[in-house]
């Protein structure tokens, strides 16, 4: 029993995929917060995924992992309408469910248990020269290295959600409360794990 909790650990590190869910890689990962601590487990969710929906699916990095920022960066182009309808109104919603992770085993997606979350403020055009799209752009390609070899002549530009509001459902009971300022200020270093 120890060696096979020593072996789950190290995959985890490691970050290989052992096994599968209906054709889905299952991450190995023990690390899934307990879902009664809503900012960790918000945190956890945003920062362990790569993908979500943005009027479109995206792909984003909240930085580089396990020291995630919580805060959304995409790449994205003005050919697609995501990025050009914010650059008129940047209102916009991202949401994110566990279920890619494969946290969620053979649970429905729907399933209450399944956490998701939606993160609602506004989609805005990072400055080209600023140190945040330095840390943006070093998050988005470690975690997506091909976005640097995408086609220079489609004007990729770096983009963040500025969070106003936080819907997640990761358990029976409805959604749970919590604060953007809440949500930020959780270190992902001390983030409280189910093991």
């Amino acid at each position: 029993m120890r060696i096979k909790g020593y072996v789950f650990t190290l995959f985890f590190v490691l970050g290989v995929i052992q096994d599968s869910v209906d054709g889905r890689p299952l991450l190995l990962s023990l690390s899934r917060p307990h879902p009664d601590s809503a900012a960790d487990f918000a945190r956890w969710l945003v920062s362990q995924n790569s993908w979500g929906v943005l009027k479109n699916v995206v792909s984003y990095s909240d930085g580089l992992p396990n020291k995630g920022s919580g805060i959304p960066y995409f790449y994205l182009t003005t050919l697609d309408p995501t990025a050009s309808n914010a650059l008129k109104d940047q209102r916009s919603s991202f949401t994110i469910s566990e279920y890619p992770i494969g946290t969620c085993g053979k649970t429905d997606p729907e399933n209450p248990t399944c956490a998701k979350i939606t993160l609602t403020g506004k989609l805005k055009l990072l400055d080209g020269n600023s140190d945040e799209v330095e840390y943006a752009r070093t998050a988005l390609f470690s975690k997506h290295p091909e976005m640097k070899d995408w086609p220079k002549g489609h004007n990729f530009q770096i983009f963040k959600l500025e969070i106003e509001d936080i819907f997640m459902i990761n358990w029976f009971g409805g959604p749970k409360p919590l604060t953007v300022k809440e949500y930020l200020h959780i270190e992902m270093n001390k983030v409280a794990f189910v093991v």
